[in-house]
């Protein structure tokens, strides 16, 4: 059930607080695109106030939300992957009013997916990869081996979606049917972890092993952001100065695994920094090789 366009648009043409307006309709197969509702409204606003604002409503038989953005926290979304629905919000979605083109714009941008925003989104998603990895690592270790499965589960969705990356794609939704057409081979392993008739812990160190060998060997692509920061930098940064920069913030919380990682495998360099003599104390800061 689809709403009157045109309505909408006389309804937002003439309010000063609204730079653009975007209707994205409900597709059956996929209804928490648009949280249940039979359409989302999308309305980027120059009034900070009604950031984050959401108003639900029933207009002629047609249950509608708004959710008003300003156009920093629309890009935020994007580059932070806080809500993944808002890329597919932003592809397939009928621009209805659009001051200076900038939903537009935006829209072109991210079918571009230019490089800055890939080594991000690489970035972000390697990190947690990382963190999955381990932890399953640990509890397999542990004989935890449910708590092992679900943390290598997770593992494998951001290795899918590194690969949807790194191969100049956005990540649907539907992962796992988008990595069956660009790579069957990590399709093949997500099969074997979660429909194979051997034993769990069999399955998850075998995903493990897979893991080790093919993702552990992306490190240097995937933090390439991380290390060009590093290497931008006159002096050595402190791991706390690092979870300050503007272009780490998404991965602050990995940022110690990260650092310790990227130190093993001799991507990067820490060096040791005198802070206290009396206590012969030393700051670990990071610097490029």
């Amino acid at each position: 059930m689809g709403i009157d366009k045109e309505q909408y648009l006389l309804k937002f043409r003439n309010d000063p607080r609204v730079i653009s307006v975007m209707a994205v309709d409900n597709p059956k197969q996929l209804p928490s695109l648009t949280d249940g509702f039979d359409t989302l409204l999308l309305i980027v606003t120059n009034d900070l106030s009604l950031n984050n604002h959401t108003a639900n409503y029933i207009r002629d038989d047609s249950r509608i939300q708004e959710k008003w953005l300003d156009p920093s926290s629309v890009e935020q979304w994007i580059r932070q992957g806080v809500n993944r629905n808002m890329i597919q919000w932003l592809l397939k979605g009928e621009i209805l009013l659009d001051q200076n083109t900038y939903l537009e714009g935006l829209r072109h941008r991210i079918l571009e997916f230019p490089g800055d925003l890939r080594e991000h989104k690489l970035l972000i998603e390697f990190s947690l990869f990382l963190r999955k990895y381990f932890q399953s690592k640990e509890y397999i270790l542990d004989d935890h081996i449910l708590d092992a499965y679900n943390n290598i589960l997770e593992a494998l969705h951001h290795w899918a979606r590194i690969v949807i990356i790194e191969d100049g794609y956005h990540p649907e939704i539907t992962v796992w049917r988008q990595i069956r057409a660009i790579n069957p081979g990590v399709y093949k392993l997500y099969e074997e972890l979660t429909m194979s008739k051997e034993t769990l812990k069999q399955r998850v160190q075998l995903v493990l092993l897979a893991c080790e060998f093919s993702v552990m060997s992306k490190m240097e692509r995937c933090c390439a952001a991380l290390i060009h920061i590093l290497k931008e930098s006159e002096h050595p940064l402190s791991s706390d100065e690092l979870q300050l920069h503007p272009g780490l913030v998404e991965v602050r919380a990995e940022l110690p695994l990260l650092l310790n990682k990227l130190v093993k495998k001799a991507l990067i360099k820490e060096v040791a920094i005198l802070i206290d003599e009396e206590i012969s104390e030393l700051e670990l800061k990071y610097t490029s090789i």
